[in-house]
């Protein structure tokens, strides 16, 4: 259980006010400060966390709400706890705090093996595993056929209908700021037709590439070859373990396996949607 004094610290919603504080706990953890996603995530979500009485944060999360009205489905991600403040219950206090905030919305998340155990505790099943990879991609190998292109505002429907079938709810919110959130945004077409897209947004000294969603995977590794070779940085993606073929091809292409998180789930057995066309998530931290 917290100590006494954290237990009487009250949980409050964040905003973009706190974006900086956000990035000072990253960066307390040893993670990335993360500026431009914290951005991302506390515009597009909602934040979580509670106030230290000596100055910045003890503790932090986001949760990512999908569907048009009552969530269908809700990410939780950045779940942080000052260094000074760990091991001492407080960020299963802040977690007890949003599921209960869920009510009956089902949840997800990708966990850390370090972070696992606590997410078990509170009832969150293992449903899946992510592979993070990450170096400088050379081209090699023959010349994927599928035609990609810069999207543009009028592929707006069509992306955001593709991605819906594909993610299994509608995250509009999020589809929409991808062009502000994102350096690079692509498409791939048949006969005038969308069949995947992809972007490419900047954290750190890397170009994470998020979403990707792709008919199969020669269209997924067109989209990936066609923002590689418009960076100078080394790429990043998590991409789900069953996609082998995949993970296979960024390999032999230079990108290194980095670390596996477990995709959990709490009041669903599976996540929604169509795994086979969803390759990689926009971040990690929202589903």
């Amino acid at each position: 259980m917290p100590t006494p004094s954290l237990a009487s610290l009250p949980i409050r919603r964040l905003t973009l006010r706190d974006q900086a504080a956000c990035a000072d706990l990253s960066e307390d953890r040893g993670w990335p400060r993360e500026e431009h996603k914290w951005g991302f995530l506390l515009t597009a979500g909602k934040g979580y966390g509670i106030d230290d009485p000596d100055g910045g944060l003890v503790s932090a999360c986001v949760v990512t709400e999908y569907g048009p009205q009552n969530p269908a489905l809700a990410a939780i991600g950045m779940v942080l706890v000052a260094g000074r403040h760990a091991r001492q219950g407080v960020g299963r206090r802040l977690m007890h705090h949003v599921i209960s905030a869920m009510g009956a919305t089902p949840l997800t998340l990708h966990a850390t093996p370090y972070g696992r155990p606590l997410y078990e505790e509170l009832g969150f099943k293992v449903t899946g595993r992510a592979e993070m990879v990450r170096g400088h991609f050379t081209p090699g190998g023959p010349e994927p056929r599928v035609a990609t292109r810069a999207a543009t505002a009028e592929d707006l429907t069509a992306i955001l209908r593709l991605d819906e079938q594909v993610f299994g709810t509608d995250r509009t919110h999020i589809v929409t700021r991808l062009p502000a959130f994102a350096d690079q945004l692509r498409v791939a077409e048949e006969g005038g037709r969308i069949i995947g897209y992809a972007g490419a947004w900047p954290n750190m000294d890397t170009h994470v590439v998020g979403p990707l969603i792709a008919r199969d995977t020669s269209v997924a590794q067109a989209l990936i070859a066609s923002l590689a070779v418009r960076t100078d940085r080394p790429l990043r993606t998590d991409i789900d373990v069953r996609h082998e073929e995949l993970l296979a091809w960024v390999k032999e292409r230079g990108l290194e396996s980095i670390a596996f998180n477990s995709v959990m789930s709490y009041g669903i057995t599976e996540l929604p949607g169509d795994w086979s066309r969803r390759f990689a998530p926009v971040t990690v931290a929202a589903g």
